[in-house]
């Protein structure tokens, strides 16, 4: 496989999937999209991943795809690095042109999903031609990234997959989605002195994840608070005990994404005024009726999440 001059973008930290607001009638929501970019870089994030799964990117059209992450890169403006995915086809003409869409946005880079080398789930072999074709169709200078998504089918590599994309010398991170420790500390080693990231996004491991090497945290709960994941990331050590608590306490927020994400953060960004809708076209019923007491949980996850963040600031005060 041809390789190429290491990307100089770098993906690290804490990276928000994001959302897609849309209005009532289904369309997407721009301005709350735009009033979503600003809260989360006011929020500590270190780059954003566009038109991902949270962002719906299946029920998306592919001009819808295209439309949404150019307004992403636009709005954010150079401020921390964008990259998108959409990445979502059968078809490897369908998915040459979905990434060139993608490409096209000016984001930092592109990020290819792992399910969508190997869409017939026959392995290896059929991963790695899949990947060479397609890396001849995309931009040669642009970074790329790896996402193992779990839908339709959550594909995770191998190691040896992984290593024949670092060695390509493309990639720049991995959306990890292991949900595995041990597995996230073999990827960390692997991916050593490349430019390749390992981003977790299994908030259960998010801590440990970070001690172990884990470049940030690109998991869904950065909807509703990055700043804590950032705070634990980069000051955890002003206040080890304070860390323990807080990391306890966003392993056990985060079950709460079974409670019908995104619908669940839409609520919370309805509350705080990013959003006017909680529409989702991921979601066909009301969480509310099938969810008793939602707003009971977010409640608590709210005020966890501003308790925490009193804490951190009085010890800002301190210091």
């Amino acid at each position: 496989m041809t390789t190429a001059k290491p990307a100089k973008t770098s993906v690290e930290g804490i990276v928000p999937v994001m959302l897609t607001p849309f209005d009532d009638s289904g369309a997407i929501d721009y301005a709350g999209l735009e009033r979503l970019i600003e809260w989360y870089i006011a929020h500590g994030s270190d780059a954003l991943f566009a038109v991902a799964q949270s962002s719906e990117m299946q029920f998306l059209t592919l001009a819808e795809r295209g439309a949404l992450g150019r307004f992403v890169v636009e709005k954010v403006a150079g401020r921390i690095p964008v990259v998108v995915s959409g990445h979502i086809s059968d078809d490897a003409d369908a998915q040459a042109e979905e990434l060139n869409v993608a490409a096209a946005t000016g984001a930092q880079g592109i990020v290819l999903v792992t399910n969508r080398l190997d869409p017939n789930r026959q392995g290896t072999e059929a991963f790695a031609a899949n990947l060479k074709r397609l890396l001849t169709r995309l931009p040669s200078d642009m970074p790329l990234g790896l996402y193992e998504c779990p839908a339709p089918y959550r594909r995770l590599l191998s190691d040896d997959e992984l290593k024949l994309c670092i060695d390509t010398g493309r990639f720049i991170m991995l959306k990890d989605v292991s949900c595995d420790l041990a597995t996230v500390k073999r990827r960390v080693a692997l991916a050593q002195g490349s430019p390749l990231k390992i981003l977790n996004a299994n908030a259960a491991i998010a801590w440990d994840a970070m001690k172990a090497g884990s470049a940030g945290f690109n998991g869904v709960f950065t909807n509703f608070h990055p700043d804590l994941y950032n705070w634990l990331r980069n000051d955890a050590a002003q206040d080890p005990a304070l860390a323990e608590e807080l990391a306890t306490f966003l392993v056990l927020a985060a079950v709460s994404e079974a409670l019908g994400y995104p619908a669940l953060a839409k609520i919370y960004h309805q509350r705080i005024g990013t959003f006017d809708s909680i529409r989702c076209r991921a979601i066909d019923y009301d969480v509310r009726e099938r969810f008793w007491a939602l707003d009971a949980v977010l409640d608590k996850i709210v005020a966890g999440t501003e308790h925490f963040r009193s804490r951190i600031a009085a010890l800002g005060q301190r210091g």
